[in-house]
């Protein structure tokens, strides 16, 4: 079969267990929201673990304190997405906390026997970016080895009801090695943010897809936020590669599966809304706004994942070229300057 979108035929349940991993680092905010949200679910075989990457601000402290019920989310009436994160869940909630060497060795038998089934929080300890934050998740669950399926669900994500059910029966239905949610914006739940993405192999630049007739011409990526992963791809190709710390490492996870022979899809009918950048300041909608920090990691990654999949082709180098330009016209002479020593180091690796 094809890569597909739509499911196709009567709606129907697994109880095929999941384990949702959700990253937080400085926004245990959002992380509740989040969280709120995604105890509403309708599908009920799932384990929730947050991962903090040694937030500075202390979320972990406020995360178990939001679990005991000392402390509670409050959006206003405005918000065009408060019903799916209201009516609160009742408190206490039941948690395990572990450090990370904790976790690596699958937690403890003893605490976790003590709930019916606790919210998972461990703490890094470090912050070494998104895929190491998620791979310590992925690491837990596999020595539980109890589950079919990792989702990698952004901190700053709200979700539907229904939203993972469908995910789960589209990529069961259709054999999906790694499959995304339909993405859309937070602030304005009726635009599209993406279906999945598409890699230009000429300059190695990406670009979500926002409608279906894009969808249709082919899906290179699935946006991190909304993840999932086949157990069968990870005992396959490994963890995520964490030399990227942000930026590219799903795009970098989804060409290795395929290049291994797995398939790409999005459920059309599980829908994320996506606050996009929260963490970073950078959005897909308003690049002129990136950090540099951002600005620099993100061409860093984009030319190591050129390197390792599309070669080191005229396209790069033209495209790095435009890049430069781009920055002039804006007056970023300063970052100019960094960028041009970013990639004489990349190109002596």
């Amino acid at each position: 079969m094809e890569e597909s979108f739509r499911i196709k035929g009567e709606k129907y349940f697994m109880n095929k267990k999941v384990y949702i991993i959700i990253l937080n680092y400085n926004g245990w905010q959002d992380t509740i929201e989040c969280l709120e949200s995604v105890l509403k679910s309708d599908y009920n075989n799932y384990q929730i673990v947050v991962v903090d990457n040694n937030s500075p601000n202390n979320s972990m402290d406020y995360l178990k304190k939001w679990a005991k019920g000392e402390l509670c989310l409050w959006l206003p009436d405005s918000n065009p997405v408060k019903r799916l994160s209201f009516p609160l869940e009742k408190k206490p909630l039941e948690y395990v906390f572990y450090t990370k060497e904790e976790a690596l060795k699958g937690g403890i038998k003893e605490k976790e026997e003590k709930y019916k089934n606790p919210l998972i929080f461990i703490q890094a300890g470090e912050n070494r970016g998104f895929a190491a934050g998620n791979n310590i998740g992925i690491k837990y669950a596999l020595v539980k080895d109890d589950f079919e399926y990792i989702w990698l669900l952004n901190n700053d994500t709200v979700i539907k009801k229904d939203t993972l059910s469908k995910l789960i029966n589209y990529a069961d239905i259709n054999h999906i090695g790694i499959c995304g949610s339909v993405l859309k914006y937070y602030d304005n739940p009726n635009e599209i943010q993406a279906y999945g993405g598409k890699i230009n192999r000429f300059f190695g630049t990406t670009s979500h897809n926002k409608n279906i007739n894009e969808l249709k011409k082919g899906l290179d990526y699935i946006v991190g936020a909304s993840f999932m992963i086949n157990k069968k791809v990870i005992n396959k190709i490994g963890l995520m590669d964490e030399n990227y710390f942000l930026y590219m490492e799903e795009t970098d996870y989804c060409f290795n599966a395929k290049n291994n022979g797995f398939k790409l899809g999005v459920a059309i009918d599980s829908i994320v809304y996506h606050k996009e950048g929260a963490s970073t300041g950078s959005t897909y909608k308003y690049n002129d706004n990136k950090s540099e920090f951002v600005d620099l990691l993100s061409i860093k990654n984009r030319i190591k994942f050129h390197k390792k999949y599309l070669g080191e082709g005229m396209g790069l180098y033209i495209g790095l070229f435009f890049t430069i330009l781009n920055r002039i016209r804006r007056k970023q002479y300063k970052r100019v300057l960094k960028i041009l020593n970013l990639i004489k180091e990349e190109y002596k690796k």
